[in-house]
């Protein structure tokens, strides 16, 4: 069985460091791309246990792991980690290549999907970010709640959980915002804690940290929660304000790569009433002046992505949706065997 190994790529716009098990050229190579306050550690597992015939590379992206320090414009939505990856698979001799990619890294695959489908033999989100972005949208068709998006970007991030992540609190002392508590109780269903649990919150903890970086900037809004997105960090590039229009263009983008979408049934941060959007949270009293329901609905995550993957249907792409049960955000952790599964059939032509 091929070992995984630590390596560094010096691309045309940054140095990228990723793990990554056998040999990359050929067809038969996988890109993983990992969510927010993570890194590529957190693919180590399913990557070991990946038949020897199928390769795999996953980078950190910028902002995160041990992967050069550059800043996020996130006016660009999710363009610049795109950008990245774009420049990373052009040191690998791939001609085609298959993408799978969590939570946030979905966004960046979403991207990818406009810019290079033509090489995507396949892609694989995992409770993947909305098309519409992250928060500040009603409906399945993501019509922006505010027309400045107030409640979405850096502003809704937990500084405490930053300054914590910045200060590699190992600790499990703030049952809100220390990282170890966060990752147990959100990353996953409890009781449920995966036994390399020290590496994957030791790949939290490397996230960079700032106001240009992680949880990023906000600007004051006259709009309730009365924050709107700033211009820099991985936050705010996932807010609505900065990928308007790339649900249409996914629907549109052609060729059209086969896509798996697979969920966890008990995700609390991807959902339909997320416990990170600010509307659920004021639907539920933690948030003062909440404006109602009626003007501030949770954003219908799952809903919107459903949607989307239809009319990608509809336009002649072939799309899967498969519900994880007894799983939360990240149910290639909790149950590897059952994702491992479904990623094959995919990649083998298979429907599951």
């Amino acid at each position: 069985m091929a070992e995984i190994t630590s390596t560094y790529y010096s691309t045309s716009r940054l140095r990228i460091h990723a793990l990554q098990k056998g040999d990359l050229s050929g067809n038969n190579t996988v890109i993983f791309i990992h969510g927010n306050a993570s890194s590529s550690v957190f693919w180590e597992e399913i990557m070991l246990n990946l038949p020897d015939e199928i390769h795999a590379i996953a980078p950190d992206l910028r902002g995160y792991g041990k992967t050069e320090d550059k800043i996020i414009d996130a006016t660009r939505g999710f363009s610049d980690q795109a950008e990245d990856i774009i420049a990373l698979l052009g040191e690998l001799n791939v001609e085609k290549i298959h993408v799978a990619g969590h939570s946030m890294g979905g966004g960046v695959i979403y991207q990818l999907m406009t810019e290079i489908p033509e090489k995507l033999a396949s892609v694989t989100l995992i409770n993947p970010v909305s098309p519409y972005g992250f928060g500040g949208t009603k409906n399945e068709t993501g019509t922006p709640i505010w027309e400045d998006f107030a409640g979405t970007g850096g502003g809704v991030a937990n500084p405490e959980f930053a300054r914590r992540i910045k200060e590699k609190d190992t600790t499990e002392e703030d049952p809100n915002a220390s990282p170890r508590v966060v990752m147990n109780a959100f990353y996953w269903k409890p009781p449920f804690r995966p036994q390399n649990e020290e590496i994957l919150l030791e790949g939290v903890l490397e996230q960079k940290i700032g106001e240009k970086k992680y949880p990023g900037d906000s600007e004051a809004s006259e709009n309730w929660p009365f924050m709107k997105p700033g211009k820099f960090g991985p936050v705010n590039a996932a807010s609505p304000k900065y990928v308007q229009g790339l649900a249409d263009k996914i629907i549109q983008t052609h060729p059209k790569p086969p896509v798996l979408w697979i969920r966890g049934s008990d995700d609390l941060i991807v959902s339909d009433e997320s416990l990170f959007d600010m509307n659920t949270l004021g639907k539920m009293g933690l948030i003062p002046d909440y404006p109602g329901e009626e003007i501030c609905p949770p954003q219908p995550m799952i809903a919107q992505t459903r949607y989307v993957l239809k009319r990608y249907e509809e336009e002649g792409g072939k799309t899967e949706e498969v519900v994880m049960k007894n799983t939360g955000h990240s149910p290639y952790i909790e149950q590897p065997e059952i994702f491992m599964k479904h990623f094959l059939n995919l990649i083998n032509g298979r429907k599951s």
